[in-house]
Order: C-alpha cells, then sequence, then structure tokens
C-alpha cells in the first residue's frame, strides 16, 4: 500500500503556495470529494490571499450544476468522470478569472448512495484548467484507513501534478 505521509503533503502545498504567489499565479478550485481539502492546505501558509481567488466545495450534483458544471454532462458522461473533473476546473477558473482552476470529483471509501451507478470507491478524477488548456487525471487510490487519509492522498497526488504544471 502507498503510504502518504501528512507532513510532507503540508510541506509540499507550501511549497506550492509560496512557488505560485513568486511567479504571480492565481488558483482557485471546485472539490467534491476532497471537500474544501487542497483549498485548506493552499491556505495555510501566509499570504495566500494574493493567490488564492476563492474555492467551492460542490459535494452534491445540485451544487456543482449551480456553479457552473452543465447539467448535461453529469447526465451524460456521470458526476464520476473525466468530463465531470474537466467541467468543474473550468467552470472555477472561470468564475474567479483564476489563472489555474482545479476541479476534483470521485467516490472515497464507500458507494454514494446518491450516484450509486457510478461510484466506485478509490475512483478519483481530477483537471487543471487553464486559458489555453485542460489537463485530466485519474486515481485508483488503494483502501486508505479513514477518509481524511484518502483526502490528502488525493491532495499529494494533485500538488504533484500541480508542479509538473507551473
Amino acid at each position: 500500500m502507498k503510504i502518504y505521509n501528512e507532513q510532507e503533503i503540508r510541506n509540499d502545498y507550501h511549497k506550492l503556495t509560496k512557488t505560485l504567489k513568486e511567479k504571480n499565479i492565481s488558483i482557485t478550485t471546485m472539490e467534491s470529494c476532497t471537500s474544501g481539502q487542497l483549498a485548506s492546505l493552499i491556505t495555510d501558509t501566509e499570504g495566500a490571499s494574493g493567490i488564492m481567488k476563492g474555492a467551492f466545495v460542490t459535494y452534491s450534483n445540485e451544487a456543482k450544476i449551480m456553479q457552473g458544471v452543465p447539467e448535461e454532462i453529469i447526465d451524460k458522461y456521470s458526476v464520476y468522470s473525466k468530463e465531470t473533473a474537466c467541467a468543474m476546473a473550468d467552470a472555477c477558473r472561470k468564475t474567479y478569472n483564476a489563472d489555474i482552476g482545479v476541479g476534483v470529483t470521485g467516490s472515497m471509501g464507500n458507494v454514494d448512495p446518491a450516484n450509486a451507478e457510478a461510484s466506485v470507491p478509490g475512483q478519483v478524477w481530477f483537471a487543471f484548467s487553464t486559458k489555453d488548456k485542460i489537463y485530466d487525471f485519474y486515481l485508483d487510490l488503494e483502501p486508505q484507513p479513514t477518509r481524511f487519509a484518502y483526502k490528502m492522498a488525493v491532495a499529494k497526488e494533485i500538488v504533484d501534478e500541480l508542479f509538473k504544471l507551473i
């Protein structure tokens, strides 16, 4: 089992926030399964208000739609899909006029009763939207001991990809 170290992840986000500030790159998130964990990690570093434009926690399908994810995408591909993650990233980037939008959706340790047909525990999609391109990623996480551990595992995979982008 891949082990995710919380302090290492927190250090990575501290470095990310510092790097974004140095490069004057703004960021925003629309999070479902991580329920705000990414935004929290980004803003744990002093001065994050200079680059963090805002964030959405869109745990329900309705919340995603209210924040700009087209209902047709969720209906056609499911809430747990590459297409939904991409739409989430793009919607939050555009809403906040940020340089990078991050969207993340997936199912953690159990099946989601509201979306049971599409919910596979451990499967997560995330995406980054820039003004020029949308990048998408898929994770198939090994079981984690807690929901917090799942959130931190996803956060680690996302920060690693963000460093490649910036």
